[in-house]
């Protein structure tokens, strides 16, 4: 009886060999992102009627990160399940019933920004802390609403601009503050807890601004060349800051941005653009929108000359250290944001794509999202869950999308020390008892020297404690950015969150204001 000889692997891998089939080593995928993929769309419609979207976000607790709030140009507000999963022989429409929370009417008029804001409601019962978590809206009728979001319930209606109220933002750490910028102009500050006696039929309080600042975006050369428009005094989107006493705003008139005190609101501290406004000719080019990332060190705008910028608030008088051009931006409703680590910055378009750079790599290609048949307009990250995102379109559907075989840009203990074994043992060993240092000098090798920068594009460590781990960051190492940057200490917003002694406590100190 014949009896088969077993081949060991050794025997099978030489035998390959002899008949010249090499095995294939399995690729090097350390920092290697190969794109995103379409998770799901839904169609936004109303009593079998299709409507624009016009804004959408993510919920900001990371419990409830899931939910995508979303309003059109109807009024309607709607709350979508972004995890569910949809059949591929389904349409937009029953992928919208299917993934619909709830939906009502918040205004008689277009909604052009949502914004979540969360408090907390002590629970006297249980001496303990609950998530109340709550939604403005800022609408065409030139009011913005807060709405209770379990109850569907207005509960207040901030009155005081004269134009359509555009964008929105609340303070990183006191959500009763609110900053808002209208088509008429100017900007307001509003605090929800300054209420007047005066409510609506429904039970609604009227809440009125606290400061405003009018004309915040005029200038003498938009006056000549689009005299008596409106857009040409439009604040198209404003920030709240993370130092917690500044406030960013941006208008349709030019590319220039503007720093704001809050304390004394009487003219802007500082400005920042892409190009001097005293060389600057012909055509002006406004800005769509801005972002700031968790850890408030960048700012990202994206300007109507079809590219988008990028800031570090710490060198604000040095202008934009990157830009991504390559997108077409036509209209004030494309809009652009910088993911929550700054690793990376998703446009929307007018050519009915999303485009998606990596910060670290302005020079590459961005990832373009194909999908949409119209005119891409919001777009927001999740900040619970890596790498997923939103898109909404005039083509009446929003879509989500998931970022695969995401891998950190930093590299691992185990890829250095691979790399380090390769070198005579001397080095090696010398570089593995410092694999930091190696590491930083990996980076600086790997930079173009064209855009090195005087700080490193990775954001600092944010000072968080373990009870406090999911919520959003307030402030950033400023120690270690001082030592790095000397010279910008004094120039930035930031600054005022640890001043040093000899110097006052005003953030006019910390800029040279050019007036």
């Amino acid at each position: 009886m014949d009896v088969t000889k077993r081949s060991s692997v050794f025997t099978q891998i030489a035998s390959r060999e002899l008949n010249s089939f090499r095995v294939r080593k399995r690729p090097y995928m350390d920092g290697f992102v190969t794109g995103f993929v379409e998770h799901g769309a839904v169609g936004v419609h109303h009593s079998e009627e299709s409507t624009i979207p016009m804004s959408l976000s993510f919920c900001k607790t990371s419990k409830f990160s899931h939910i995508l709030a979303l309003s059109d140009e109807d009024g309607y507000l709607t709350l979508f399940d972004s995890r569910k999963k949809f059949s591929v022989l389904s349409s937009f429409e029953e992928n919208a019933d299917k993934a619909k929370i709830c939906e009502w009417v918040s205004h008689l008029n277009a909604v052009f920004d949502i914004c979540w804001i969360k408090s907390l409601i002590r629970v006297m019962l249980y001496n303990s802390f609950q998530e109340d978590t709550q939604i403005l809206t800022a609408s065409g009728d030139q009011t913005m609403k807060v709405w209770d979001v379990q109850e569907k319930k207005c509960i207040g209606v901030l009155k005081g601009h004269t134009g359509s109220v555009k964008s929105m933002c609340s303070h990183p750490n006191n959500a009763d503050i609110i900053v808002s910028g209208s088509r008429d102009g100017s900007f307001c500050l509003w605090d929800l807890r300054c209420k007047s006696a005066t409510r609506g039929k429904h039970g609604e309080v009227s809440i009125c601004s606290t400061a405003v600042v009018k004309g915040a975006h005029l200038s003498s050369q938009a006056k000549r060349v689009r005299k008596g428009k409106a857009k040409s005094m439009s604040i198209t989107s404003v920030l709240c800051l993370k130092d917690q006493v500044s406030i960013a705003t941006a208008g349709a008139v030019d590319s220039v941005l503007k720093f704001w005190d809050t304390r004394n609101l009487k003219s802007f501290v500082t400005q920042a653009s892409p190009r001097p406004q005293s060389t600057e000719k012909g055509r002006l080019h406004g800005i769509s929108s801005l972002s700031q990332d968790d850890s408030g060190l960048f700012l990202s705008a994206s300007c109507m000359d079809n590219c988008i910028y990028l800031y570090n608030i710490l060198q604000l008088d040095k202008g934009p250290f990157r830009s991504f051009p390559g997108c077409p931006i036509e209209s004030f409703f494309v809009k652009a944001a910088i993911s929550p680590d700054a690793s990376q910055i998703v446009s929307g378009s007018s050519n009915g794509n999303a485009y998606v750079w990596q910060v670290n790599k302005p020079q590459a290609m961005p990832v373009i999202l194909k999908s949409h048949d119209g005119e891409v307009t919001a777009v927001d990250w999740n900040r619970s869950e890596i790498g997923k995102l939103a898109t909404a379109s005039d083509d009446c559907t929003v879509r989500t999308w998931n970022q695969t075989n995401y891998v950190s840009d930093k590299k691992t203990s185990c890829s250095i020390r691979r790399r380090v074994m390769a070198m005579p043992c001397t080095e090696s060993k010398m570089l593995l008892n410092n694999e930091e240092k190696y590491l930083n000098s990996i980076d600086n090798e790997s930079l173009d020297p064209s855009v090195k920068l005087a700080t490193p594009i990775t954001p600092p460590k944010v000072l968080t404690t373990e009870g406090h781990k999911n919520q959003l960051p307030s402030v950033f190492n400023q120690t270690a950015l001082s030592e790095k940057t000397p010279e910008s200490a004094l120039k930035s917003p930031s600054s005022v969150l640890n001043p040093p002694s000899s110097l006052k406590r005003t953030i006019r100190d910390y800029f040279l204001a050019s007036s």
